[in-house]
């Protein structure tokens, strides 16, 4: 019996070795040589302190920023602990009451016309940090107003935002919520 055990159990020790020591490390290691900055989270610093991250969406709230998608992470709404996506089909109820209170939201604020997809949907991980460039528009002119700037102002720093689909022809035109709501502050310093 002992004859049989011990290959299998050198094997074991073996592919232990391999696949759960030498390969992490090794795809660690060349990740860290040839992309630090993706293998580090994307992480977006302002004045030497990380602000979040270039590939993960955060919650702003206020009037004064632009505001992202919905996310269905729990509990707190962008949790990257908890991504997910809401799993909810087109009959779902619970998915009907929340695009319906995403409406609302946006109604409540000054919102009227179509409404773009992603302005009361969330994304399949729930943390999409990007809006399209028609719900970046869409909030212009509420937070004009928040901030007492000129509509045309803000939406010409939105429109210097509007990153392109990636080698001109992957995904589609997309504004990063935290790049631009930096930028917001930036170029609008005292309005904040």
């Amino acid at each position: 019996m002992l004859h049989h055990l011990r290959p299998a159990f050198t094997l074991v020790l073996l592919m232990t070795a391999l696949t759960g020591l030498a390969y992490p490390y090794a795809v660690t290691g060349i990740a860290q040589a040839v992309m630090p900055a993706q293998a580090n989270g994307s992480t977006v610093l302002q004045d030497g302190k990380v602000v979040g991250s270039s590939l993960i969406g955060q919650n702003f709230t206020s009037d004064r920023y632009f505001w992202p998608r919905p996310s269905v992470t729990q509990p707190d709404a962008y949790n990257a602990s908890a991504s997910t996506g809401s799993n909810l089909g087109p009959t779902s109820k619970a998915l009907k009451d929340r695009v319906q209170a995403a409406v609302e939201r946006l109604r409540q604020s000054g919102v009227s016309g179509p409404l773009p997809a992603d302005a009361v949907t969330a994304s399949g991980s729930g943390l999409d940090p990007h809006i399209s460039p028609a719900f970046a528009r869409l909030q212009v002119s509420r937070i004009a107003k928040a901030r007492n700037i000129s509509d045309s102002d803000l939406a010409s720093l939105v429109e210097r935002s509007i990153e392109k689909p990636d080698f001109g022809f992957f995904g589609e035109e997309r504004v990063n919520v935290l790049a631009l709501n930096m930028a917001l502050d930036r170029t609008f310093p005292g309005k904040a």
